[in-house]
């Protein structure tokens, strides 16, 4: 019996959906991982962070440095759920403020926060 290997394209192809279906079942937490962190947006200082008890529950708290007013949100990456983002929230110059957001239940909690402007 005769083995054929196929032809070059078959194999590239096949490679790259191999690859991918291992970056697919790795999980979006390891995807979370290989994104590039994203920039505060100019003008403000931001702090981001989890609720203390509450894992699904994400926070930007921000203070407009800026000599106009400025509006951002906070975004979270969930894992499983979809994404979801905060309020848009718009602030003054010199002026604080913080906008929530809550990943569903059913998914892996938050694997990444970030500000939008």
């Amino acid at each position: 019996m005769k083995l054929s290997t196929g032809s070059p394209s078959k194999a590239v192809l096949r490679g790259a959906v191999v690859a991918a279906m291992t970056v697919a079942l790795a999980g979006p937490a390891a995807a979370a991982t290989a994104a590039a962190p994203t920039a505060t947006p100019p003008g403000l200082s931001c702090d981001t962070g989890k609720h203390e008890v509450d894992d699904y529950t994400g926070y930007a708290l921000c203070r407009n440095n800026g000599s106009t007013a400025r509006t951002f949100w906070v975004h979270l990456v969930c894992g499983w759920s979809p994404d979801v983002d905060g309020e848009h929230v718009t602030l003054n110059p010199g002026r604080s403020g913080q906008s929530t957001a809550h990943c569903a239940g059913i998914g892996t909690g938050i694997g990444e926060i970030s500000v939008q402007p």
